[in-house]
Order: structure tokens, then C-alpha cells, then sequence
């Protein structure tokens, strides 16, 4: 790519120069709205790319003489052992007033391999526009399950997704949600880590060496008396079976899990050893959800005869004809033929069946709402839905 400053500097490693490579980088990755920074070694140079839209980008290619520089230089700034090249180290890159503009917060992680050491550098950003649920781009039938769920008084709603599909966001939109629509109800999150304040919320962090693991702290919550609780993620059979408890005895309580669909998620809770009647009595629904990306307005083309639109790329969009995305969900929520399925442990296929026979929305089909928009592409689509066909 260059153009950032770095390419005119990265022969020389002057201490001075290296510095200044690395701010140069750290700024353009804001600059273009990145979300991650990847310094990636190799045998001969140092790799540097960007995560924009959930696409890594090559950037730069740096000489190897300066790699271990650079590396030593993000240590520095994210307060690591610079001594130690050997273990892998996190730490967060302060935010220097008025410097990073939109930026909260930067969180480094380094890590040893056969050329060197590999660092990356998550961006986190302050993105008010998606604070409030009805911001989001939910369908209006996905956004009026929500909020039937949020006014509810027990119960678990679990988000399914890959990594950086924007449950986090969601999560956070529901707590702020019940926070201004239900004042005075007591809402507890457990979080690994905290990454945004949410006001009216008690925010716990949960440190993943310390003692206070999921399962404890929120063991002991329940013994707070709070109204709503928000666990980060559940990992574990242990974590589970509390979260499963907690919707079952007047609490209600969000989470997310990794499965790829909202019957997989559902079996996933078997698999974890909870009961098929706690399952069917505990959870009120499973939101699944991706981002895909959206068409840069500036230079998208419009179809002819009633075809989508498709990319084309400007200097906006860095020459990829995408900036920005847009979120696609299929909401599930558990009824009298769901139940009698989980209930007499089905396999996936039978509960995706179900859902077929009754027209559900499925997530492909969300996606598919707004190609016709011109939001976004087929070829997006089948990238982040995968190829096959419901």
C-alpha cells in the first residue's frame, strides 16, 4: 500500500525512524477505521495489515532488520517485558489524549514464532451511533422480538456468531435498552473485558488467570439479588448449567456462545449436559447473527434491469468498493413444536426442518433483503453465509 510515511523511513533503523513508523501505521489504521493492526513476521521482512470491515489488507512490507525494532517498540508502548521474546505477553497501548480521535482504547498481544515475534493491535472505538438498539439495522421483526425479550422477567436470550459479528454491540444495545425503559431494575454484566461503560449497569471484569472464573462470579451474584445479568460468553458446562439456573429462577439472562446457528446452539446446551427440560423451560430465544459489508456509497454501481448493485472502488472505500457494514440476523424463539423436538432430543436437521415448514427468516434470507436494497452483495453474502442453500 504505502503512503502512510513508513515506506520513505523503513530502510533505516534509526530508534528515532522506528518510532516513527509505528505511530505512522498506528494513526493510518485509525485513519481508515481498522479494527486490527497485524505485524506479521516472516523469513525475510515484516508483514503489516489491516483488518477493515473484517477483510485483512496488506499494507507495508517492512525489512526484517527493523522487525525486532518495531516489535520492541509496541512492547514499550503497551508496557511488556521487552526482554522477554519468548513467552507470549498482552498489555493496552494508552490513548493519548486528542491522538487517536475516535479510539477508547488499544490492546496489544505478542507472540513468539520461527521468525519472530508477532504482534497485533485491536482498535476499539468510541461508536455512539450504535448505542441504542434501534440503531443496530435489526429487521423490524428480529427488533420486536427483542424488546419483548428485554421487558421480560426471566428467561435466556443467547447470541450466536462467529468472532466480530457484533454480538458484543448487541449485548450492550440490550442492557442500555432496559437500563432507560426499565428504571430501577438491577442489571449486572460479567465481562472478559469490559469494553464499553454503560450507565445504570454494575460491570464486572472478569480477569481469565484470576479466581473470580465465570462460574464463581456469577454463582455469587445470584446471591445479589439482581434483575438482569449479562454473561460475557459461556464456555462451559459449568457456566451453563448457572445460566440455565439463573432463567429458570426470576432472572433474566443474556450471553453469547459460538455455534453457527440458532438449532446448533440449542444442542450445544445438551452436549454441555443440561437437561432438554431445563433448555426447553430456560431459554426464550436464540439470536443469531453476522456482518457483511456494505457497498461504498460514494462509488457503488448501480444494476440494470433489476440485478443488484455491485462494488467498483474509490479512494473512499481504499480501492475495495465496500466501506462499512451492515448487520443480517434470524431470531429463533422457542415454541410448542421447538420444545417437543429438543425435548425428545432431535438432531439438528429435524429442528432446522421445523423451522422451514413454518417460513422461518432465516439469516441468508435477511441477507438477501438488503442485496435488493443495495446495501450489500450476493458474492458478500454467500461469503459470510457460506455456499449452500437453505
Amino acid at each position: 500500500m504505502g503512503g502512510f510515511g513508513a515506506s520513505s523511513r523503513k530502510g533505516e533503523g534509526h530508534a528515532g525512524d522506528v518510532v516513527a513508523v509505528v505511530d505512522d501505521l498506528l494513526a493510518a489504521a485509525v485513519a481508515h477505521g481498522a479494527s486490527d493492526v497485524h505485524f506479521e513476521p516472516t523469513r525475510t521482512e515484516l508483514i503489516v495489515r489491516f483488518r477493515m470491515d473484517g477483510v485483512l489488507t496488506t499494507v507495508e512490507r517492512l525489512p526484517g532488520a527493523i522487525a525486532e525494532n518495531v516489535i520492541s517498540r509496541l512492547k514499550v508502548l503497551g508496557g511488556l517485558l521487552t526482554y522477554r521474546n519468548d513467552i507470549p505477553q498482552e498489555g493496552r497501548i494508552e490513548v493519548r489524549p486528542g491522538a487517536a480521535g475516535p479510539v477508547t482504547d488499544q490492546r496489544l498481544a505478542v507472540f513468539p514464532t520461527i521468525h519472530g515475534q508477532r504482534a497485533a493491535v485491536r482498535l476499539f472505538y468510541d461508536q455512539t451511533a450504535l448505542n441504542d438498539l434501534e440503531q443496530l439495522g435489526f429487521s423490524p421483526h428480529v427488533l420486536s422480538a427483542l424488546t419483548r425479550i428485554a421487558a421480560s422477567p426471566q428467561g435466556v436470550l443467547l447470541l450466536t456468531g462467529p468472532a466480530g459479528s457484533g454480538k458484543s454491540t448487541t449485548l450492550a444495545a440490550m442492557l442500555r435498552y432496559i437500563a432507560h425503559h426499565f428504571p430501577g431494575k438491577s442489571i449486572v454484566s460479567l465481562e472478559d473485558p469490559v469494553e464499553r461503560a454503560i450507565d445504570g449497569v454494575t460491570q464486572v471484569q472478569i480477569s481469565p488467570h484470576g479466581q473470580m472464573t465465570f462460574p464463581v462470579a456469577l454463582r455469587s451474584l445470584l446471591r445479589q439479588d439482581p434483575e438482569v445479568l449479562m454473561i460475557g460468553e459461556i464456555r462451559d458446562a459449568e457456566t451453563a448449567r448457572i445460566a440455565v439456573q439463573a432463567g429458570l429462577t426470576g432472572h433474566l439472562l443474556m450471553s453469547t456462545m459460538h455455534s453457527g446457528s440458532p438449532p446448533a446452539a440449542l444442542l450445544r446446551l445438551l452436549e454441555m449436559g443440561i437437561e432438554p427440560y431445563q433448555v426447553t423451560s430456560s431459554v426464550a430465544a436464540v439470536l443469531n447473527q453476522r456482518l457483511v459489508r456494505r457497498l461504498c456509497d460514494r462509488c457503488k454501481r448501480p444494476g440494470e434491469d433489476s440485478r443488484p448493485h455491485s462494488p467498483a472502488g474509490c479512494e473512499k472505500c481504499f480501492q475495495t468498493g465496500f466501506r462499512g457494514r451492515v448487520l443480517i440476523a434470524e431470531m429463533v424463539e422457542l415454541d410448542g413444536a421447538l420444545r417437543k423436538a429438543v425435548l425428545s432430543r432431535a438432531d439438528q436437521d429435524e429442528l432446522e426442518g421445523i423451522l422451514r415448514s413454518r417460513g422461518h427468516m432465516s439469516i441468508r434470507r435477511d441477507g438477501q433483503r438488503l442485496v435488493l436494497e443495495g446495501l450489500t452483495t450476493g458474492e458478500e453474502l454467500r461469503h459470510v453465509c457460506g455456499p449452500q442453500e437453505d
